[in-house]
């Protein structure tokens, strides 16, 4: 007989625990085994204490607790680790997902269609509650990111319903400890080029009011886990579309270095060289951080000189650039954006191909 591991992530859901277990328990598992694992993070409520409790009800129920609390992501890999079925599924503690929907879910892996079938919220004909519009907005946004660089057509990538082959997520090492786990898992599956599913669920929001927890800081991190965790895998216009974002950012760095050293009485030279310097260091950082993080071609020395190399063609081509436009009679502001633009894709092609791009991965 199959199993199935369910595994639940807790904190600070003593009114809904009991209820979320029995509902769990209550569905129709004709042929599947069942195994639960709560991992309670550090809950300052009954939590931990009512899990125990239904654990000594249920033998089939174990229980797993944090000393502190270390976020959703955490718990989720706790509790992966501690899986022994032969299948994974998620579910929250607060009663937002019908269980009932896990045992649709599981189909596609039982037939040996999926090895990975994902719960949508929006292409569902089943209820769902009407909630705030801007966070569905937010949702479908992140989604569609997600899907540009994940080049999958997925409708609900933030959605807590996932289903796994257990050596699938065993085999992926979660870093984020908040709600940064589902566009990292969601990379890091299609980086595997496993059969993904996804099937339509029902949904029962919560209200911020009622103890929902997730909230603008965790969207802004969800963006920044869609970049870190696919950048390095993208096609070269999607990484360019990033390095355009890295590249202002180290503009506005240069900008802001600048006119700091000047306010403080240094001579424009100066300031120029040392805030140029200062934002060469925050467009490496930000490139290996988020673009080519896994790939390195050298050992470090190596990759800070030719990386140094790149950066000066790039600062050459500019010049060149720039000067011969000129010269032909084009304004000269113009002419600087063009020998801008062309030096940045230079510099771009430089990094992807000549600082980076190997399949090894850093040494540091």
């Amino acid at each position: 007989m199959p199993v199935l591991s369910i595994v639940i992530p807790c904190y600070n859901e003593s009114k809904t625990l009991r209820d979320c277990i029995e509902s769990v328990l209550s569905v129709d598992w004709d042929g599947v085994g069942l195994q639960i694992v709560i991992v309670d993070d550090g809950s300052k409520d009954d939590s931990l204490r009512i899990a125990n409790k239904l654990s000594e009800e249920h033998p089939l129920i174990r229980v797993i607790a944090h000393e502190k609390n270390s976020g959703k992501g955490a718990a989720l890999k706790t509790g992966f680790q501690a899986a022994t079925g032969d299948f994974v599924a998620v579910q929250d503690a607060d009663l937002e997902y019908d269980p009932k929907d896990l045992r649709r879910l599981l189909e596609p892996l039982l037939r040996g269609d999926a090895d990975v079938v994902l719960g949508s919220r929006f292409m569902t004909t089943q209820e769902h509650r009407v909630l705030h519009f801007w966070h569905s907005m937010g949702n479908k946004i992140l989604t569609l990111l997600s899907n540009m660089f994940t080049d999958m057509n997925l409708t609900d990538m933030e959605t807590c319903y996932k289903v796994f082959r257990r050596e699938i997520i065993q085999g992926v090492d979660v870093e984020e400890k908040r709600f940064g786990f589902e566009p990292e898992i969601v990379a890091k599956v299609a980086d595997l080029r496993c059969r993904v599913y996804e099937m339509g669920i029902s949904y029962h929001g919560r209200t911020y009011d009622e103890g929902k927890k997730i909230g603008l800081k965790d969207g802004f991190r969800a963006l920044y886990c869609i970049i870190r965790y696919n950048a390095h895998r993208a096609s070269l216009p999607i990484q360019f579309m990033v390095y355009l974002v890295v590249g202002g950012i180290a503009a506005l760095f240069n900008l802001a270095c600048f006119l700091v050293l000047l306010s403080i009485g240094l001579s424009v030279t100066t300031s120029a060289i040392v805030a140029f310097i200062a934002a060469a260091v925050v467009n490496y950082y930000l490139c290996i951080k988020l673009i080519f993080r896994q790939q390195s071609k050298w050992n470090i020395s190596t990759e800070i000189a030719v990386y140094c190399v790149v950066v000066l063609i790039g600062a050459i081509v500019d010049a060149t650039v720039t000067a011969a436009l000129i010269q032909s009679n084009m304004a000269p502001w113009l002419a600087k954006c063009a020998g801008t633009l062309v030096a940045l894709a230079a510099n771009f092609l430089g990094r992807r191909f000549f600082v980076f791009g190997a399949n090894a991965r850093r040494p540091w």
